[in-house]
């Protein structure tokens, strides 16, 4: 049986073993996305309140900004991560992601209508869009292929470690200055720095061999014609997932919905993100070594009673369980994408791999948030959350009737 070191005894199903045996890369890039989701969360758990009762924008409005913002990061994802293959270079333009979104953070508390809150959030979603591809294929090339999906898992728990920190920051300073939204915007500054300072000085890129100029990728849409069956496969599925949900801004305002004070409003993300936290680095080792359908299915089942859970919510609490099993299903689910799309995609295309992988899901995602913005406005929350869960259900029923090999999946 495999082992994670020569000499020792312990098996390769040594999920610990799996976690000690990881990359300083890899630890230092999970600590730049805890950084930045600090930052970013503190604002997300506060902003569709601000834009619904202090700049007084419509459900509507604020589904097409969340969807635009993310399909935006998932367009520029494409183009990024096939510059990074073209040029071989990962760091940089993660660099220049992380910053971009960095600097935009002070136009947040400075907004006085909502059009500036859809200019920064559009430009803080490009640089994650920047970002994105090339990171997810720098954690590849860091990592040993046999410890991949521990790799994403482990980057997706401390990226959600953030995910909960930075809302209970914003609950505390809520609580602290006495709900001026405003001024506790102002304090997600200081991480998102942070996180692009650690990128810089904490990771290093591993050289790649020289590609001749017959081989490397030409930047044409050709190229996306080298990527396997399996990996357009894959696409399919992400996109799929991302219909049956939406932007988790609806998870705030349903919060709000359902009579929770403004101050603790940011609680809904951070329940959430504790289950993603403790889920996400379980989820991703057991990819290396179970039936990897199983834990997608599982984790649509979870979708499917979250959307219940928030749609028949009538108090705080049962809002809180929902947003638990929302957060079970990404933990569940996102780290096991970005292994089945390094495991699936050339090693010389792995960035454009993750662009398109991310762009049909971002495209997806609008489609979902603009849809969940418009039958709440008509409708009311739960045909909003009724919606989400039909689609995961009907998404659920044919990964349970999708029979294939079983490597496949």
């Amino acid at each position: 049986m495999k082992t994670l070191y020569p000499d020792s005894k312990r098996s390769y199903l040594d999920v610990l073993g799996a976690f000690r045996a990881l990359p300083a890369g890899i630890w230092a890039l999970g600590f730049v996305s805890m950084f930045m989701d600090i930052s970013s969360e503190l604002i997300h758990s506060l902003l569709p309140v601000f834009m619904s009762t202090v700049l007084g924008a419509s459900m509507t409005t604020i589904g097409i900004i969340e969807g635009v913002g993310e399909a935006s990061a998932a367009i520029i994802k494409i183009f990024s991560g096939a510059i990074s293959d073209y040029f071989g270079k990962r760091k940089l333009l993660a660099v220049l992601g992380y910053g971009l979104a960095a600097v935009t953070k002070p136009i947040f508390p400075l907004a006085s209508t909502i059009n500036w809150v859809f200019a920064a959030r559009f430009v803080d979603r490009l640089g994650k869009g920047i970002r994105g591809a090339p990171r997810d294929a720098l954690v590849a090339e860091i990592a040993p292929c046999e410890l991949r999906g521990a790799a994403y898992g482990l980057r997706q728990s401390l990226d959600s470690v953030g995910a909960f920190i930075g809302p209970l920051i914003a609950v505390a300073f809520m609580a602290w200055l006495e709900n001026d939204i405003r001024t506790v915007l102002w304090i997600a500054v200081v991480p998102a720095f942070i996180a692009v300072a650690l990128l810089i000085f904490g990771v290093r890129e591993p050289e790649r061999e020289k590609v001749s100029s017959e081989t490397r990728n030409s930047l044409t849409l050709n190229d996306a014609k080298r990527l396997p069956l399996r990996y357009w496969l894959i696409v399919l599925l992400g996109a799929i997932f991302s219909m049956a949900r939406f932007s988790e801004a609806f998870l705030v305002l349903r919060a709000q919905d359902v009579g929770l004070a403004l101050g603790y409003i940011p609680f809904v993300l951070i329940v959430m993100n504790v289950v993603y936290t403790a889920t996400a680095y379980p989820a991703g080792a057991a990819a290396d070594r179970i039936s990897q359908r199983m834990l997608l299915i599982i984790g649509l089942a979870m979708l499917v009673a979250a959307d219940f859970l928030l749609a028949i919510a009538g108090s705080p609490l049962t809002a809180f369980i929902g947003a638990a099993f929302w957060g079970l299903h990404m933990g569940l689910t996102q780290g096991l994408f970005t292994k089945l799309v390094a495991d699936t995609a050339p090693a010389e295309l792995r960035g454009t791999a993750f662009g398109i992988f991310n762009l049909v899901g971002g495209c997806a995602l609008l489609f979902a948030s603009v849809v969940a913005g418009a039958l709440w406005s008509a409708f009311g929350a739960s045909a909003t959350f009724l919606t989400g869960g039909a689609f995961a259900a009907l998404a659920l029923l044919g990964m349970l009737a999708y029979r294939r090999k079983p490597q496949a999946l």
